[in-house]
């Protein structure tokens, strides 16, 4: 676990499939999301609107971490048969999860988990790692999620790792890896924000909502 935590803090995550011995990487450039970028285009912004209105839909943090990382190892993706997220990652992020350094952002609508994401935090540094959907954009919406509790506390940038048309359609982009390792040496820095989501912050992200506490 301590070998994960300092690889993040310097940039660097896994990636590997059964059979491969642990690989780490630090792309050059870097993908990530300047949470002030987020593209939310116009068929989102009306699912998300029907999403944040709907009593029966929430957004839960952490609440089953497991649950999500295990959707998320269960995911096929185009050109890369199996998953990175082997036995061992799972109880490596499972670890970090229980000191407080992952994240799930759960997508829920009549209390089934629909969709989510799991993360990774050092201070105000975030990690993105993968996501999954049970149902038409869900994983787009804890994206979502995550950025407005991103704006809300300052947060302003979330790496992507993987430069992928699906996340430059969203408002990633390429940075330099050294810029990059400056934003996290410094994010790392800043005191965490409290991991739980209030309905208010969808303010950051979709105005004239009606769904509060």
């Amino acid at each position: 676990m301590d070998t994960l935590r300092r690889a993040y803090a310097n940039g660097i995550f896994p990636w590997f499939s059964d059979g491969q011995p642990t690989l780490w990487w630090s792309p050059e450039p870097r993908m990530v999301l300047q949470t002030s970028n987020f593209q939310l285009h116009h068929s989102l912004r009306k699912t998300l609107r029907r999403f944040v209105c709907d009593a029966a839909c929430e957004v839960r943090f952490d609440s089953v971490f497991e649950q999500v990382i295990q959707a998320c190892s269960s995911v096929q993706r185009r050109g890369h048969p199996g998953t990175w997220i082997v036995p061992a990652m799972v109880d490596a992020y499972t670890d970090l999860y229980a000191v407080g350094l992952a994240h799930s952002v759960e997508i829920w609508v009549h209390g089934e988990l629909v969709g989510g994401l799991y993360c990774v935090a050092l201070g105000k540094a975030v990690f993105g790692e993968s996501m999954f959907s049970h149902q038409t954009d869900a994983s787009k919406i804890a994206l979502a999620a995550l950025v407005a509790f991103c704006r809300a506390h300052a947060i302003d940038l979330i790496d992507c790792q993987q430069n992928t048309s699906h996340l430059a359609s969203l408002g990633a982009a390429a940075i330099p890896r050294s810029a990059f390792i400056r934003h996290v040496h410094a994010a790392i820095q800043r005191p965490a924000p409290e991991w739980q989501f209030n309905p208010l912050y969808w303010s950051h992200i979709v105005s004239n909502v009606t769904k509060y506490p």
